[in-house]
């Protein structure tokens, strides 16, 4: 379904009805159960990860025997394979077994695999995320100003580590009568824009630290900045993602109140 330009209101149902799903699929965020570095298991056994696994120049080195019953590319599999970063979602990972998916990744030069379990506590416990509706006054017009080269800046993760966040630009927009600007990322394969950012609800009404895609800007680098699509980061959803926090200079001192704000599981309890 696609969205209702003329109609604001119903694409961002529409948007958040998708996301909804997206978010509560069996190999969605919830399901991630633990993202393991292969260099912290130098005997190569990793809890609750089958099969002999090793760090290699070409990927991640995996020996599997018939009682680890892995299968690969919809295969059983036995033996020796090095595996590449998997770049499809992980419901479709190259390896598996039994409902696990399990997913190689690498950061800055570490392999690491990470396990996806569709019985995991976090989905079966999932009572959806709580998203404030549409507001207009949430939809800003913006321009991207890009760096004349890249740069790296070293951010703290959620995992406690310190990692390079490559930024290309600043996302520049006014709000309450003042200009803000946020640094943002920008995808090398097709000039999209990408946000991490912290504001007023941070910690308070909203999860510490929110995304924002706002999609490709025009030759002019005009681009709509919609804060009612502000997305939670993975690592909102289950501990074992590595998201990155703010970057210095992006957090708004104003409220965002808009987008997704925080799942409906910790009201409860807070933040």
């Amino acid at each position: 379904m696609s969205d209702d330009a003329d109609d604001p209101h119903a694409a961002w149902r529409q948007w958040h009805e998708r996301r909804a799903a997206a978010v509560s699929a069996p190999y969605g965020p919830l399901a991630l159960t633990g993202t393991f570095w292969l260099a912290d298991y130098p005997e190569g056994r990793i809890p609750a990860v089958p099969g002999h696994w090793r760090r290699s120049e070409g990927g991640a080195a995996l020996t599997a025997t018939a009682g680890d019953s892995v299968r690969l590319d919809g295969e059983p599999f036995t033996g020796d394979v090095v595996l590449t970063a998997d770049e499809a979602p992980p419901a479709h990972s190259r390896l598996s077994a039994g409902e696990l998916r399990i997913v190689v990744i690498r950061r800055e030069g570490e392999w690491g695999v990470r396990v996806y379990d569709p019985d995991s506590e976090a989905r079966r416990a999932h009572a959806g995320v709580e998203a404030t509706p549409y507001d207009p006054a949430f939809v800003l017009p913006g321009r991207f100003r890009p760096y004349a080269e890249d740069r790296s800046v070293q951010v703290e993760n959620a995992d406690g580590r310190a990692r390079g966040l490559d930024l290309g630009g600043e996302l520049v927009f006014s709000f309450g009568g003042a200009e803000h600007a946020v640094q943002v990322a920008v995808d090398a394969d097709d000039g999209s824009l990408w946000a991490v950012f912290g504001d007023a609800t941070g910690g308070r009404s909203s999860y510490r630290f929110r995304f924002l895609k706002p999609g490709i800007p025009d030759a002019r680098g005009a681009i709509a900045v919609d804060f009612n699509r502000s997305l939670l980061p993975p690592c909102a959803f289950a501990d074992h993602f590595i998201c990155p926090f703010p970057p210095p200079g992006n957090t708004l001192p104003f409220e965002v109140a808009a987008g997704e704000r925080r799942l409906k599981a910790a009201l409860a309890s807070g933040i």
